[in-house]
């Protein structure tokens, strides 16, 4: 009986959930032994945060990268990459650690006008993201049966919004995404076996340099491949299949890491495509277009296609993971649910697709400056997230032995400098 009343016994006062000393202790629960199939199901939560980052204005960004500035710039995406490794890290032990949503557990902590603030950023930027989702869908599905992009930019968002309808929203959206992913990457791998681009100077570009006039496409770069968005989402994929302490190491070498690293590897492919086309036909390949139709020469009809197929599976996927995020997210600010499934949820995330539908209908003269504006505009919030983000994994009293250690801080450090470096960067350029 002592034993037992020494246990002590204390009440979430706001959410009425038992807490005891086994649930924040600083000892780590043994790990599980797993199957092969074990591990497979583990995955999911990261590779959605890269569908959703790996979108057509990744892709669009990446292109003029490569063909502006060859293989220069491939240094943004090994950098980036590595930062949104540690900070999707970060928001997946969030999720395993904190009792509720990350935003409702901000709303707990740091004030309720704090966690209504996080929700709304979310939205803002997936509705930034959600104009080059509508345009990249349009693109690629045009390229690959034909026909207006602007007609398919309407049936890829009906069809967004009838898998979004389904009852188990998450779950198939988590299914069909890592799906996709793995089809893309089939893609861009089989184009840049078409294009052959050089790479030593590929390995040159690894070398931090700034082109003349690089700058707002480096601060574009930046917002679509470390997209601190997307990694503040990774905590809810995590509270969706209710993962816990003992699976955070498989987590973390079966989801995490390769769930992110995938969208870069993909996205640095592309800037070495547009690179290496652009080299040998001497063509211009400025836009997602061009680059698919210089293929031809290369490759002929088939070289077209498999550049198009990627890009149709990069639009579809991040417009689907983009549209849940924002919808799960703000919904969760605004106190009406965490759940991709409720109803708030499903209002607001029918709004940003609406957004980025209408906004392409009406500004169909330039799509590709849009998309790379609006990624750019992405990293004006950003910052704030990852101030939220690096504060809430460092609070002991929910983190217990998850808490972030010192290289922990020292990347969300550096990450933090970039992505304000790249904000102030970006303010100045359009005030200029």
């Amino acid at each position: 009986m002592r034993e037992q009343n020494r246990i002590i016994h204390t009440r979430d006062e706001q959410r009425g959930q038992m807490v005891t000393p086994e649930s924040t202790s600083l000892t780590s629960p043994p790990a599980k032994r797993r199957s092969f199939l074990g591990y497979l199901a583990l995955m999911g939560p990261a590779f959605v945060v890269g569908a959703w980052q790996f979108g057509p204005g990744n892709l669009t960004t990446a292109v003029q990268a490569g063909s502006r500035f060859d293989y220069s710039l491939v240094w943004v995406i090994a950098i980036s990459t590595i930062l949104m490794i540690f900070f999707t890290d970060m928001s997946v032990r969030l999720g395993i650690a904190t009792p509720t949503s990350l935003i409702t557990s901000i709303k707990d902590h740091l004030g309720k006008w704090v966690g209504v603030l996080a929700g709304f950023g979310v939205f803002g930027i997936t509705l930034m993201f959600s104009v080059g989702n509508a345009v990249g869908s349009g693109l690629g599905l045009s390229l690959v049966f034909g026909g207006s992009p602007v007609l398919w930019t309407v049936v890829c968002t009906a069809a967004v919004g009838f898998v979004l309808a389904f009852k188990n929203v998450y779950g198939i959206v988590e299914k069909a995404l890592l799906v996709i992913v793995v089809l893309m990457g089939i893609a861009f791998i089989a184009s840049t076996v078409v294009a052959q681009p050089d790479w030593y100077r590929s390995m040159e570009g690894m070398v931090p340099s700034l082109p003349a006039g690089s700058e707002i496409l480096i601060v574009a770069l930046v917002g679509t491949n470390f997209s601190i968005n997307a990694a503040f989402y990774t905590s809810y994929g995590v509270k969706e299949h209710r993962r816990t302490r003992s699976d955070y190491r498989d987590i973390t070498l079966v989801d995490t890491i390769p769930g992110i690293i995938a969208p870069g590897i993909m996205t640095a492919l592309v800037i070495l495509v547009a690179a290496a086309v652009l080299g040998k036909t001497g063509a211009e390949a400025g836009t997602i277009n061009a680059l698919a139709s210089v293929f031809a020469p290369l490759a002929g009809p088939v070289g077209s296609m498999l550049f198009a197929l990627g890009l149709s599976g990069a639009a579809f996927s991040s417009m689907i993971a983009n549209a849940t995020a924002g919808g799960t997210m703000l919904s969760d600010g605004l106190g009406r649910g965490a759940k991709a499934g409720s109803p708030t949820a499903r209002i607001i995330t029918g709004m940003i697709l609406a957004f980025g539908l209408i906004i392409t209908l009406t500004f169909q003269s330039s799509p590709v400056a849009l998309i790379v504006i609006a990624q750019s505009l992405t990293v004006l919030i950003a910052p704030m997230l990852g101030v939220l983000i690096v504060i809430m994994a460092n609070r002991a009293s929910i983190m217990g032995e998850l808490r972030n250690k010192w290289w922990h801080n020292l990347f969300g450090a550096i990450g933090l400098v970039a992505i304000v470096a790249s904000s102030v960067r970006l303010i100045t350029t359009l005030l200029g």
